[in-house]
């Protein structure tokens, strides 16, 4: 070592640090939560009450979080500008480059004649009902697409399938995102459980089984939900078989495959056996015709386009191909290869996270062969497959990049607010306030799971934010660590039909793009009806139903 050359000590490197401060406002934790949340309430004012395109509102939101993180929280500048710019990276990779993939797949499907193609499937084997379409398409199909690839990619395809048959674009995005909801905690394959694994050093099996064991209920029970909402009691009644069948099929395979299976194919198993047991049991069983709910469209025989050569067979050709391929990426681990860990500059190890009194990394994970990719080499299999050109595969791409413009924008607004809440301090004041809620914490534990999602748009990113705050708050109060952390991911995924992100993701290939406040209005209150209920299930279980929680 050089003359004059000093090795820190890890109490100098401390001092060197942003320390960071957990209740600002006159020292009291109440203020400072109620500040903190300020950020918050501007986006869901925005998007709800003032029914502003979500761009505006992501935005709106950045700008707030920035000049109280700087005033109150006294981040300084270079860290706030390095964390917001560390988010924005994160949105773009890989998170919008999934998105893209996922739109490039489902334009190679519609130029060439693979989306007719399916419609015309749907029109041939499922009864002439919208109620049914919306059980089979919404629920079965969308939970597919959200097992293997997620961010919002799911709810784009599958509502536009919708408002090819007939539906209203508003009410194909609404109800695909409230069925966005059942297979969120297992999605991409259960990276929100490895995620929640990572943070809290609890079994990823364990974490898998209590989730399994949550949102069971709620999988069972969200058919019937929109139904209701769609149709009234009457058509419960009406479709009562067919959509006992479809969520007793969901929520029997998630049960059994994240329990005694493997947590990370339950979406996959779920979805198929919901699509499986639904279209077989309408071969049997098909509701009284009602006029009222016939699509918009005539039978698949009538119907004249310039793909009618295609058979119906081969509308599901692209899905399963990516299912395959996705499936495959996983086992082999092809995502991680090449991965380069890139510490953020300026920011990494420079702001330590007081509350679990360690330094805060900042590490940029850039994969090259992430989910995304598998889902562009999908495209370029299925584009193969189908016979398409290299010209008709970059009108594709062009097609998808001119769609996903303006949800990146709100994307890497609502991502870099979110980290900038995480590294200046302010997510964490948010997490201890409810966190001292004592007795009444397995209330309110889904709701931080629920904040966590609404703001990062991603239940793997909720669960990476405050999967921990459950633990340390469950150990500190004497609550069971694996229900809370297990809890986190469940709630999260109650926000993710009111997420900015996904709520521009879905909108994004419909004409509803800029309307993104009127889904929001149409959404929000079922995000809260359904977290409260899971509250009170994560009350009983933790006091009443012990039983229920896995050994670990």
């Amino acid at each position: 070592m050089g003359q004059g050359a000093h090795a820190f000590t890890e109490d100098e490197m401390q001092d060197n640090m942003f320390h960071q401060l957990l209740t600002p406002v006159s020292g009291s934790l109440g203020l400072s939560f109620l500040v903190a949340a300020i950020p918050i309430l501007v986006v869901l004012v925005m998007l709800g009450v003032l029914k502003r395109p979500a761009w505006q509102s992501s935005l709106a939101g950045l700008a707030v979080t920035l000049a109280i993180a700087l005033a109150v929280w006294q981040f300084p500048l270079n860290l706030a500008l390095s964390a917001t710019a560390d988010g924005m990276a994160f949105a773009l990779w890989p998170i919008m480059w999934l998105v893209l993939a996922a739109l490039t797949l489902y334009n190679v499907a519609v130029q060439s004649g693979r989306f007719d193609a399916f419609r015309r499937w749907v029109l041939t084997h499922i009864p002439n009902d919208r109620r049914i379409v919306l059980i089979v398409i919404g629920y079965g199909f969308g939970s597919l697409l959200e097992g293997v690839t997620g961010f919002g990619a799911p709810v784009a395809i599958s509502a536009s399938l919708m408002i090819m048959l007939g539906f209203k674009a508003i009410d194909a995005v609404v109800y695909a995102l409230l069925f966005n909801t059942a297979p969120v905690a297992f999605g991409s394959l259960g990276i929100p459980i490895t995620t929640l694994s990572g943070v809290t050093a609890l079994p990823a099996d364990a974490l898998g089984a209590m989730v399994g064991r949550q949102l069971p209920f709620f999988a069972f029970l969200l058919p019937f939900y929109v139904i209701a909402l769609y149709g009234g009691l009457k058509s419960v009644k009406a479709v009562f078989p067919a959509v006992l069948v479809a969520g007793g099929a969901f929520a029997g395979m998630q049960f059994i495959t994240s329990n005694y299976v493997n947590y990370v194919l339950t979406d996959v198993l779920s979805a198929l056996s919901t699509l499986l047991a639904t279209v077989l049991f309408l071969k049997v069983w098909q509701p009284k015709p009602d006029p009222e709910y016939a699509l918009g469209v005539g039978p698949a025989s009538e119907i004249h386009t310039d793909h009618a050569t295609v058979p119906t067979w081969q509308g599901w050709l692209p899905w399963l191909i990516m299912a395959a391929v996705v499936i495959l990426w996983t086992i082999f681990k092809v995502a991680g290869m090449g991965q380069q860990n890139i510490q953020w500059p300026g920011l990494h190890n420079q702001v330590f996270i007081t509350l679990y009194g360690k330094p805060y990394a900042a590490l940029w994970s850039f994969q090259p062969l992430a989910t995304g990719t598998a889902v562009m080499v999908t495209a370029i299999l299925t584009a193969l497959a189908v016979g398409m050109g290299p010209k008709g595969f970059i009108t594709a791409f062009i097609t998808a990049f001119r769609q996903v413009l303006l949800p990146t924008l709100t994307v890497v607004a609502i991502v870099g607010l979110a980290f900038l809440m995480n590294y200046s301090g302010m997510a964490y004041t948010l997490g201890l306030g409810v966190a001292s809620a004592g007795v009444f914490f397995p209330l309110v534990s889904a709701f931080l799971g629920w904040l966590a999602v609404f703001l990062s748009g991603s239940d793997s990113s909720g669960n990476a934010l405050f999967g921990n705050l459950q633990v340390v708050a469950a150990n500190k109060l004497g609550f069971d660590p694996v229900l809370m952390a297990a809890t986190n991911s469940s709630g999260g995924v109650f926000a993710k039909m009111i997420s900015p992100q996904n709520i521009a993701t879905g909108a994004a290939i419909s004409d509803l793009r800029g309307h993104e406040g009127s889904i929001f209005a149409r959404t929000f209150v079922h995000s809260i009806v359904l977290t409260v209920l899971l509250g009170i299930l994560v009350f009983l279980q933790q006091n009443f139903w012990p039983w229920m929680i896995p050994p670990h």
